[in-house]
Order: C-alpha cells, then sequence, then structure tokens
C-alpha cells in the first residue's frame, strides 16, 4: 500500500523513497550513538583557521569539557567544530562528528572517534540534539546562527528538556542580545525567560561549570523521581 495515497504517481513515489531514505539515516544515526555518555555539543564557524584566538579556545573547551567526562559532539567539519574534536580527542574524551553533504564537500576533521555523514540537515540536528546535556556557542556564520535559533525554539516550547546554552568570546553576543532585548523583548515578541535560556562565559572552565551545575541538577532531580516511583 502506497505510503501517500491510494493512487501511486511519480511524486508520490518519489516522496515515499525520500521517507524510506530519512527513516534509515535517522536510525544510522540512533544506532551510532545509542551509547555514547552524556554529551556537550559545539557549534561554531568552519571557517576559523588553527592560528585564529576562537580556535585556541574552543580546542581548550573542548578538552575542559572531555576532562570534566562529557562526550564532544560537533558538525565534524573544519574549524571550529575541529577545534572542540581536537580538543576533546587531546584531552582523551570522546570526540564525536555529525558531518552534512554539501555541493562544495566539507570533509571531516582529522579528530573523530564517531564520524558520521547527513545527507538532511534536519537529521544532522536531531543528532546535536539527542544527547547533549549543554550546548556551547561559538562565533560563527548562518549556518551557527540557525543551529543557536533553533535551539532556543527548541527549549523555549519544551520539545527538548531544560539544558544550558553556553555563548563564548562574547562581544558580538553581547550585541546579538542587545539587539533581542531592544527589539525583540521591548516589544513583547519574546519573554525575559527566553533570554534567561542563555549565558554568556568567556574561559573554558567558566563554560563547563555552567553545564556541569544544571546536568548535576537534572540527575538529581532524576534519582528524586525514581525514589518517589
Amino acid at each position: 500500500m502506497a505510503w501517500l495515497g491510494h493512487q501511486a504517481t511519480p511524486l508520490a513515489e518519489r516522496d515515499e523513497e525520500r521517507i524510506r531514505r530519512i527513516a534509515a539515516e535517522l536510525a544510522y544515526g540512533f544506532s551510532a550513538l545509542a551509547h555514547i555518555g552524556p554529551a556537550v555539543t559545539v557549534f561554531g564557524s568552519a571557517r576559523t583557521p588553527p592560528d585564529h584566538p576562537h580556535y585556541r579556545l574552543v580546542r581548550e573547551i573542548g578538552a575542559a569539557l572531555a576532562r570534566a567526562g562529557f562526550a564532544v559532539i560537533t558538525g565534524g567539519g573544519p574549524g571550529l567544530m575541529e577545534a572542540a574534536n581536537r580538543g576533546a580527542k587531546e584531552a582523551g574524551g570522546q570526540s564525536i562528528g555529525c558531518n552534512i553533504e554539501l555541493p562544495e564537500e566539507q570533509k571531516p576533521n582529522p579528530y573523530l572517534d564517531i564520524s558520521l555523514q547527513f545527507r538532511h540537515f534536519f537529521a544532522r540536528k536531531i543528532m546535536f540534539v539527542r544527547h547533549a546535556v549543554g550546548f556551547v556557542v561559538a562565533p560563527g556564520g548562518l549556518g551557527t546562527l540557525d543551529e543557536l535559533f533553533e535551539l532556543l525554539t527548541l527549549l523555549q516550547t519544551r520539545k527538548i528538556h531544560r539544558a544550558p546554552v553556553v555563548l563564548v568570546d562574547g562581544e558580538e553576543w553581547r550585541e546579538l542580545l542587545g539587539w533581542l532585548r531592544r527589539f525583540a523583548l521591548a516589544d513583547g515578541r519574546i519573554d525575559a525567560a527566553d533570554l534567561e535560556l542563555i549565558s554568556l562565559a568567556a574561559q573554558p572552565d567558566r563554560v563547563v561549570e555552567l553545564i556541569a551545575e544544571v546536568h548535576r541538577q537534572a540527575l538529581s532531580r532524576a534519582g528524586e523521581t525514581v525514589a518517589g516511583h
């Protein structure tokens, strides 16, 4: 029986095949990441070179997260994604990349313990949030901004559990938050609580502290729930 209607058409047949590919891609990602521990997803520019201060900072953050017991998930490519994966791997942590097929190929960086390749952005984005207990957002371009605002929307609408969102190295983020306060908040398009989803941090230890504290609280609540039953 056709999934998309009783009469098969070329368009319906193509859509059914697309649905099968999407389901297979999701199953592939879920299976590959089924056994990782608590993870932190790091977003940031693919264009940042290794000699840039942001690269050095994000590499240190990746290492600090690994030492704190978190797996590190990125988009798997170069730039700040590579920096986070590199730091995690150098510190002995688990380093994961969820890459994406693009017209101009984005090669996986060489610091990955688990390297996944996705065709669809939305399937890839599910992997970014499924195992993450926190999120680190470093300076980036349109892709990073897209990931940040989609993440905030998921948290605002409670489609995912509360998790810290830490913006790192910060003047441009302070400018962005100021813009949101002056316009979206002032006009009632968002609530003050929406901005409380976001933290700023400039030091790796502070990034880890913000994420670890919320993770400990979540574990404590989970333990109380189990005990209550």
